[in-house]
């Protein structure tokens, strides 16, 4: 019988990060359907008061993106290491990540990667977490400051084709983010329990079994 053990995969400053994340994009995802639909939806009491909570919640998350990209770029000097696919990753182990989370999940079949403080995302999380991370939210988050109407921020707005354009922009990169937040939540269930990938969130100490974690030796628990 495999005995359980921990591995300390999440730090305090990502796990902050992340619930920081979590409750802004949530208040960013409620006022921003308040201010597309105002004739139909109206969560916070008034138009004004979803656009002041959307504008700090921007600026929070804006900040808080600032902070993580510091934080793997120049302290811990991790951020090729983690986001970026390895050659190996993209020949194969996309394709073995993608079997496993549409066909071998659901026949009982263990998960490919196993997961380490050096090699925390398995290749499809690496492609995923690379464009979103850095792409995707870098676009939502300039388009948001273009349409806080700061005073240099006009001239570039206009160049950029004017308001309804930004908007349409802003909206739709909103769109694919929001998407792709409800594909994470339903990917972070895969685990060997619906909770066992939110609890290293909490915690920062995943579970894992001896005989699942040769690669890198675990450490004792909390």
């Amino acid at each position: 019988m495999a005995r359980k053990q921990y591995i300390y995969l999440q730090p305090t400053p990502v796990r902050i990060w992340h619930w920081l994340n979590a409750f802004g994009f949530i208040a960013l995802i409620l006022s921003g359907i308040q201010i597309r639909f105002p004739e139909n939806v109206n969560i916070f009491g008034s138009y004004r008061a979803a656009i002041e909570l959307h504008n700090t919640a921007g600026i929070v998350v804006s900040i808080s993106f600032c902070l993580w990209l510091i934080y793997y770029l120049v302290l811990s000097r991790k951020l090729v290491k983690l986001y970026v696919p390895t050659k190996d990753d993209l020949s194969g182990g996309l394709v073995r990540q993608m079997l496993f989370y549409f066909f071998n999940y659901f026949r009982g079949k263990p998960n490919p990667h196993h997961p380490t403080p050096e090699e925390k995302f398995n290749p499809l999380q690496k492609s995923a977490y690379l464009v979103i991370m850095m792409v995707l939210v870098p676009l939502v988050i300039l388009s948001g400051l273009l349409l806080l109407n700061l005073g240099p921020m006009q001239q570039l707005v206009m160049l950029l084709g004017g308001l309804k354009v930004v908007v349409g922009a802003h909206f739709l990169l909103a769109c694919a983010l929001v998407a792709f937040l409800f594909t994470h939540v339903y990917l972070a269930t895969l685990g060997a329990t619906p909770f066992a990938y939110f609890k290293p969130m909490w915690t920062g100490w995943e579970e894992v079994h001896e005989d699942e974690h040769h690669a890198q030796p675990a450490q004792s628990g909390h």
